[in-house]
C-alpha cells in the first residue's frame, strides 16, 4: 500500500541521501521534499495527511524545541521522526517529550537509519546515536543498575511485551511519561529498541 512521506532538511545532499535511503526500504513510499518548515506546513496540508515526516532538528523555521510540539499537535496522525546531527543527551530528551516518535543520529550508518525508520513506524521507540566525547568509567556500575526504579518497572513490563498504555495503566501514569521513561532508559541501556532493551533485560 502507498504511503505519503515527507523529508524536510535544508541540506539538498543530505536530503537526497534521505530520500534514497526511504525509497530503499519503501520503494512504494511517494517521497516529497522539503527545505523549510515553511515547504513542510505547505506540503502537510495539500491532500491527505503525511504517513511520516522525517525532518531535521534544525532547518529554516524550526527555531526551537517548542515550534517542534506546535508541529507534533499539528500533524497528531503523522509518524514524526528526527534524523539530527545533534548528540546532547539533555536535548534529545526534550526532542522526545515533545512528542516525536523517534530520534536517529545522522552520524549512525545507512543501513542503522533504514531499520531504525522502519522500525519506528512499526510503533518502536527509537532514540539511535553516537555520543559524543564520552570517556569510559573505570567500576561504573552496570547499565541497568543506573534505572531508576520506575525505569525498571518499564522495562520489565516492555520484557512482558506490554504496549505504552498498557504500561501507562499498569503503572498508573501517563502513556506521555511512559514515552519519556523508555526513551530515557534507552539512552541508559545505549539500545537503540525497546526490542533491544527487553533483550538486555532479559539476558541479565
Amino acid at each position: 500500500m502507498s504511503c505519503r512521506i515527507i523529508v524536510a532538511d535544508d541540506h539538498p545532499l543530505f536530503r537526497e541521501a534521505m530520500v534514497n535511503t526511504v525509497r530503499r526500504i519503501l520503494p512504494e513510499a511517494r517521497l516529497e521534499e522539503a527545505g523549510s518548515l515553511a515547504d513542510v506546513l505547505r506540503l502537510a496540508s495539500m491532500g491527505e495527511t503525511p504517513d511520516t515526516l522525517i525532518l531535521d532538528l534544525r532547518f529554516p523555521g524550526l527555531t526551537c524545541i517548542g515550534r517542534l510540539a506546535e508541529l507534533r499537535r499539528q500533524l497528531q496522525r503523522t509518524t514524526l521522526i528526527v534524523v539530527s546531527m545533534v548528540d546532547d543527551p539533555q536535548v534529545i530528551c526534550e526532542v522526545m517529550a515533545a512528542g516525536v516518535d523517534g530520534f536517529i543520529g545522522k552520524s549512525v550508518s545507512p543501513e542503522a537509519i533504514g531499520a531504525a525508520i522502519l522500525a519506528i513506524r512499526d510503533g518502536e521507540v527509537v532514540v539511535d546515536y553516537a555520543p559524543s566525547g564520552l570517556l569510559p568509567q573505570l567500576d561504573a556500575p552496570s547499565e541497568l543498575e543506573q534505572l531508576t526504579h520506575r525505569q525498571q518497572d518499564v522495562l520489565r513490563l516492555i520484557a512482558q511485551g506490554k504496549t505504552n498504555k498498557e504500561i501507562a495503566r499498569a503503572l498508573d501514569i501517563s502513556p506521555f511519561t511512559v514515552r519519556i521513561h523508555v526513551s530515557s532508559l534507552l539512552k541508559t541501556l545505549n539500545v537503540p529498541t525497546r526490542t533491544a532493551a527487553a533483550v538486555k533485560y532479559s539476558g541479565n
